[in-house]
C-alpha cells in the first residue's frame, strides 16, 4: 500500500506465504506415494475450495452466477493449476521436490520474457533482462548436467516442469482480467472449477474406492488443500494489499532456498552440486531482477 510504512509483521506475513507455498512439493511427493495424481490433485483441489467457501460464507460473500465470470475462473484454472499441476504432479514421480522447487521458482522469469517479448503490458527493463539471463541460466546448469547422468525420464519430466512453470506465468498475466473480483472468490470458484472437472477422470481412470492411501498421503492431502491452496491464496492477497505486487513476488524467490531446505528435512533428499550451482545462479537472477535501476546507478557511482 502505497505510503504505508512495512513492519515486521508485514514480512512476517511473506515469510509464512513463502513457506507455505514451499511445502507444496514436498508434501506432493509424500502425497503421490499413495495416490494417483489425478485424484490427488482433485482431492486438494476441493478441500481447498470447499475451505475458502466456507470462509466466504462467514464473510458474507456469495460467489457470481453469471456465466462470463465462470468462464474466467475456468481458464485461470485450466492454466494456473489444473494443467501445470498434473504435469508437475506427473513430472514429481520422477524428479526429486528439491529440483521441482528450483524449477517452478523461475516463473517470474519466464513472466518477464512474455511480457517483454509479446504483451508489452509494463516496462521490460535492461537489467531485468540480465536477471532473466541469469536465472535461465540456472536452469539450464539444473537440467543440462543431470542430462551427463540421466537420460531417461528425469530429463523429460524436468521439461515438463519447465513447461508447466510457463503456463504459470501465462495466468499470472492474465489474472489481471480478474482484477474486478475479490481475490478469494476468484480462488475459489477456480478451485472448484479444478476439483469438479478433475473428478471424473479420477473416478474413471483411479477408482478412488480401490485405493488404499497411507494415513501420511492423506494428511499431505488435507495439509495442501488447506494450507497451501486455501490459506496461502489468503496470504498472498493479504500480501500484496500490505506490501505490493513487487514485493509480494519475491516470495516466489523466498521459496527457492525453503523448498529445497524441506525437501532435504521431509525427505531426506541430497543436494548435488548442479542444483547448488543452479540455485546460486537462479537467486543472482531474480535479485537482479527486483534491483529498483535508481539503486544500481547509484552503486555504480560508488565504484
Amino acid at each position: 500500500m502505497k505510503g504505508r510504512h512495512h513492519g515486521w509483521r508485514d514480512y512476517a506475513l511473506l515469510l509464512a506465504l513463502a513457506c507455505l507455498w514451499s511445502s507444496t512439493y514436498p508434501l506432493t511427493k509424500i502425497g503421490l506415494g499413495s495416490i494417483p495424481p489425478i485424484t490427488f490433485i482433485s482431492a486438494r483441489s476441493l478441500i481447498a475450495a470447499l475451505f475458502l467457501l466456507a470462509v466466504l460464507w462467514m464473510r458474507g460473500i456469495r460467489m457470481p452466477t453469471d456465466l462470463g465470470a465462470w468462464k474466467l475462473f475456468a481458464l485461470q484454472q485450466t492454466i494456473n493449476s489444473t494443467i501445470p499441476f498434473l504435469m508437475i504432479t506427473w513430472a514429481q514421480q520422477y524428479v526429486p521436490a528439491a529440483n521441482t522447487v528450483v524449477l517452478t521458482s523461475t516463473t517470474p522469469i519466464f513472466a518477464f520474457l512474455i511480457t517483454w517479448a509479446i504483451t508489452r503490458h509494463e516496462p521490460a527493463t535492461f537489467l531485468k533482462l540480465i536477471g532473466a539471463i541469469l536465472g535461465l541460466g540456472g536452469t539450464a546448469v539444473i537440467i543440462g548436467l543431470d542430462s551427463l547422468h540421466s537420460l531417461g525420464s528425469e530429463i523429460l519430466a524436468e521439461t515438463v516442469t519447465l513447461a508447466a512453470t510457463i503456463s504459470f506465468a501465462c495466468a499470472t498475466i492474465f489474472g489481471l482480467k480478474l482484477s474486478d473480483y475479490d481475490p478469494m472468490v476468484v480462488a475459489a470458484g477456480s478451485l472448484l472449477f479444478g476439483g469438479l472437472v478433475l473428478l471424473p477422470p479420477s473416478l474413471i481412470i483411479d477408482q478412488p474406492w480401490t485405493l488404499h492411501p497411507t494415513p501420511q498421503s492423506l494428511a499431505a492431502a488435507i495439509t495442501m488443500g488447506i494450507f497451501s491452496s486455501a490459506l496461502g491464496l489468503m496470504l498472498f492477497y493479504m500480501c500484496l494489499s500490505r506490501l505490493g505486487t513487487l514485493t509480494t513476488n519475491a516470495q516466489g524467490y523466498l521459496r527457492i532456498p525453503i523448498g529445497v531446505g524441506l525437501s532435504v528435512l521431509l525427505l531426506g533428499e541430497s543436494v548435488p552440486p548442479n542444483l547448488a550451482l543452479g540455485l546460486v545462479l537462479v537467486m543472482a537472477g531474480v535479485a537482479t531482477m527486483t534491483m529498483p535501476s535508481s539503486r544500481l546507478s547509484r552503486l555504480l557511482r560508488n565504484d
